[in-house]
């Protein structure tokens, strides 16, 4: 197992009843809550996290060659309620870009298959973590 030090966090602290505040260490804030208001939800920072990921990869990969006319990336699933407990059941991520016509588009659009693929096959750490089931340890402290 390889193992990195450059470990990832996030605090997060209640904003008030059902509404928290996520902050990272540079700075940056984002809100969620249970859905009532226009906060993400939990899941739809999941959703985000995974289809944000293999877009940072696939724009890095295709943008060396052409800016696209379009990068857009859908990314949704179906929450099961089950004896397992809660969690969501196969998550889809749907990509539509295009490049403009020319020997750059063209050179773009020939790495995109392979960049989508290298994305969900390697490269994104947040849909790899999630398909390799990642164990996630909680500890309460006083």
């Amino acid at each position: 197992m390889t193992t990195s030090d450059a470990r990832r966090s996030i605090s997060l602290d209640r904003d008030g009843a059902g509404r928290f505040a996520a902050t990272n260490e540079r700075g940056g804030r984002l809100t969620t809550g249970t859905g009532e208001d226009e906060s993400f939800t939990p899941v739809e920072l999941l959703l985000t996290a995974i289809a944000a990921c293999s877009a940072v990869d696939v724009d890095v990969l295709t943008t060396r060659r052409s800016e696209p006319s379009v990068f857009s990336v859908e990314c949704g699933g179906d929450k099961v309620r089950d004896a397992d407990g809660n969690r969501m059941g196969a998550i889809d991520v749907t990509f539509t870009v295009t490049f403009p016509e020319g020997p750059e588009g063209d050179a773009a659009r020939a790495v995109l298959p392979g960049a989508v693929q290298r994305s969900h096959d390697r490269l994104c750490t947040v849909s790899r973590t999630v398909e390799l089931a990642t164990p996630v340890t909680t500890t309460l402290t006083q």
